[in-house]
């Protein structure tokens, strides 16, 4: 198989925990709306785009609004969710993450945030991540959500690398998609239930080193 010379990096749930942040926004909407909001119902929002997660919730609850109703909701989230993120700090890196993403550039790997939330600066910020990254391409950059590959294959221009060469690392269903429709291998992190389609699954970048990433890819 190709040689991987570059790493794409979902953000949320692969880095750093932010989801539970996007859950507790959700939820306190649905609740100001009249409905609840459960655990499961949120897994149906990994990997979505803000407004395609403000049409499942709106689904969820019965409730039909028009356009401009639907984007003053889905800015009173966000701004509950960049509430909570701004006191984020380097100790809400997930484990292993940091180590992954040093290995990747002692290795010469290039490496690149492929991320549909518009708040990924912030995140990267605040947490320190920001200096790892060779190119990042979030929310801001792209105009259509995973599984569609443009965040990806935007990360891969971004790095100058054929996708051939890259590797995409998620922890949704719709972003494992889009790796495999933009030409890549992926790693889901999480649970094989769930990400199955992907190339090899593990339950945290702390499982895992470039080294026996790089011996993986050469032996299928």
């Amino acid at each position: 198989m190709s040689e991987i010379k570059a790493c794409l990096f979902d953000l949320d749930g692969v880095l750093v925990d932010t989801a539970r942040y996007h859950y507790i926004a959700w939820k306190e909407l649905a609740e100001s709306l009249g409905f609840d909001f459960t655990e499961q119902d949120n897994e149906r929002l990994k990997g979505v785009s803000r407004a395609a997660s403000l049409n499942i919730l709106l689904e969820i609850g019965g409730i039909e609004l028009d356009e401009e109703e639907k984007a003053r909701l889905a800015e009173q989230k966000n701004s509950r969710y960049v509430e909570y993120i701004a006191k984020m700090d380097s100790s809400e890196i997930l484990p292993g993450a940091l180590d992954f993403l040093k290995e990747c550039r002692a290795q010469g790997i290039k490496v690149a945030l492929g991320s549909a939330s518009k708040n990924a600066m912030t995140i990267l910020d605040n947490t320190g991540l920001t200096p790892y990254f060779d190119a990042i391409i979030d929310g801001t950059h792209t105009s259509a959500a995973k599984p569609d590959p443009e965040v990806f294959l935007l990360g891969a221009q971004a790095l100058d690398t054929a996708p051939a060469h890259c590797v995409v690392f998620e922890d949704a269903a719709a972003g494992i998609l889009a790796a495999s429709r933009a030409g890549m291998r992926s790693v889901g992190i999480g649970s094989p239930g769930t990400l199955g389609e992907a190339t090899l699954v593990v339950p945290s970048l702390k499982q895992l080193s470039v080294s026996a990433l790089q011996e993986f890819f050469a032996s299928v």
